[in-house]
């Protein structure tokens, strides 16, 4: 009587002899480094595109480059020097870091109180999704057109609800007071989409073993939600503060397009005041050098908030 061996035993009980040979000799031409091939032009490009203009506009930073002059010389630390010393870096980085403080909370407390809302099971959730998400991929001209209008001073609709109360009309764009506010709720309704999307993914991927339990033990929907729903929603809510915070310390576009950083450079956030300072000053090197100082103070905000959520995990 004859036994047939398992498929692939002789492979395994004889390796110097049959289909291992071929494998082993399959093996021997995959060398480590075939793969580079393969991410060489991710590699081109990446460095062509991102490592070679850093490295570029670090170099220009020690520089006094200008586009009105073709001669540039080394000057080392004294544009860095000088923007410790520049009241308008200070009062843009401030202008930077107030407008960050009144837009990340109710970006983040707003997606979530939206998720949970299309989460609770409302009728026509497609219609729910779609209004919370369709401004977040409206361009920028187009939302800054829009509140444009809202804010007209005469015929805006703001002024307008205003007026119906019986209350003053307020200047949302020219009032120093006032425009940094009207370009921060601007933001949270344009943006606040991508963080409600979020949000509803992760509740989406909760378990429902955990709220079931409370339903048993005789919980409430507060108590399920502040117990049981937002502990859980820890690590996404560290991931929508953290990417919320840095998106808003690089804002520009809305501020630059709105009010152009006024009134009185109320507005002016700090890449605002690099553009003004490089392309209409003319000090690339100067520009560079602000520049890269507000590079590392987003470094170190990033490597805070990642030691402060690690350590809460």
């Amino acid at each position: 009587m004859t036994t047939t061996a398992p498929l692939g035993a002789e492979e395994r009980t004889d390796p110097a002899t049959g289909p291992a040979d071929g494998r082993r000799a399959v093996l021997r031409r995959i060398r480590p480094g075939n793969g580079f091939v393969f991410v060489l032009p991710f590699l081109l490009v990446f460095g062509l595109f991102m490592v070679w203009p850093i490295v570029q506009g670090l170099w220009m930073s020690f520089t006094d480059s200008s586009l009105a002059l073709r001669d540039t010389g080394f000057v080392g630390f004294d544009n860095y020097t000088e923007a410790f010393g520049d009241p308008d870096v200070w009062s843009s980085l401030g202008n930077t870091v107030f407008f960050t403080a009144i837009s990340s909370v109710p970006l983040v407390l707003v997606a979530l109180a939206m998720a949970l809302l299309v989460h609770s099971g409302l009728a026509g959730q497609w219609a729910w999704r779609l209004a919370f998400f369709a401004p977040y991929l409206l361009p920028v001209t187009v939302v800054t057109l829009i509140w444009t209008w809202l804010y007209q001073p005469e015929l805006g609709l703001g002024n307008q609800l205003l007026d119906s109360f019986g209350m003053a009309p307020v200047g949302w764009l020219s009032d120093e007071s006032v425009a940094m506010w009207s370009i921060a709720g601007l933001t949270v309704w344009w943006t606040v989409g991508f963080n409600f999307l979020l949000y509803l993914a992760a509740l989406q991927s909760l378990p429902t073993t955990f709220d079931e339990a409370a339903v048993l033990d005789g919980a409430g929907a507060w108590r399920r939600l502040w117990s049981v729903t937002l502990p859980q929603l820890r690590r996404t809510t560290g991931l929508v503060a953290m990417l919320q915070i840095l998106a808003s310390l690089k804002v520009f576009d809305q501020i630059y397009i709105l009010t152009k950083g006024g009134p009185n450079g109320s507005t002016r956030p700090v890449l605002e005041y690099v553009y003004d300072v490089g392309f209409t000053g003319y000090r690339l090197g100067y520009a560079s050098a602000v520049s890269y100082l507000f590079f590392a103070l987003i470094i170190v905000v990033s490597l805070v908030q990642f030691r402060l959520f690690r350590r809460e995990d």
